[in-house]
């Protein structure tokens, strides 16, 4: 086992991280920058090695073995994030040995509906299917006007989006956008200034992006509206 010093500002907790690949150890890199403890553990030594230095605690032991994991006091941990994608029978087994050992929280990685449901069958409480959610995110970001989108399991999601010309000059009252629209405007930020909380009397203006929440139809909906203004035809004046 290799040791790092615990940041004194670190949470009151440890995340237990199964699986070094790419995805864990994206997991674990993240976790450390924000002072959580983490142990990290995988089959393979040379990639504990490789990120003894880097990590709190890392363990070469197998996820599976329950033996194994209750030496390591697993049932003390309240979140484990099980990172194992391509090996299901290794993936499956991990959350089953977690889930008997007592663990709070059990986040699984997935790389299937029919694997992830299988997870949540078995006592995983929150699935996460990393390249799904990251072609989601990317398809809507190649579209004009949209810098990030994230989608819930409940038919929500949240979005930021280059304002549409109708909203441009407007108090977010005057343009109706909850009404018309049933989405909600978060926020707001000006190209040179900070994010702002909207309210009802904020006013959008040409190139400001605007973070909005609601149910997936409605916000992509939000997101088509042209971002140039219409030209009216003669019959319109």
């Amino acid at each position: 086992m290799a040791k790092r010093r615990r940041p004194a500002d670190s949470g009151a907790y440890t995340v237990l991280v199964v699986g070094l690949g790419r995805f864990g150890t994206a997991v674990c890199e993240s976790l450390v920058c924000q002072g959580v403890e983490v142990l990290a553990i995988d089959t393979d030594e040379r990639r504990v090695q490789k990120y003894a230095d880097e990590l709190t605690h890392t363990v070469v032991t197998d996820a599976t073995d329950g033996e194994a994991m209750r030496q390591l006091g697993v049932g003390s941990v309240r979140r484990a994030v099980v990172a194992i994608g391509s090996d299901i029978e290794a993936s499956v087994l991990s959350v089953i040995t977690l889930h008997e050992a007592g663990v709070e929280r059990i986040y699984a990685k997935a790389i299937t509906r029919k694997h992830g449901k299988i997870l949540t069958s078995i006592g995983a409480h929150h699935v996460i299917y990393p390249e799904y959610v990251m072609g989601q995110r990317v398809a809507h970001m190649v579209t004009d006007g949209v810098a990030d989108y994230l989608e819930f399991d409940d038919e929500f999601a949240i979005a930021r989006c280059t304002a549409p010309a109708e909203t441009w000059g407007r108090t977010l009252a005057d343009s109706g956008v909850r009404t018309r629209h049933t989405i909600t405007v978060v926020g707001l930020k000006r190209p040179g200034e900070e994010f702002t909380y909207a309210v009802p009397e904020t006013v959008v203006e040409e190139g400001d992006e605007l973070v909005i929440s609601g149910r997936i139809a409605d916000v992509e909906r939000f997101i088509a509206l042209p971002r140039t203004p219409q030209r009216r035809s003669v019959l319109d004046r």
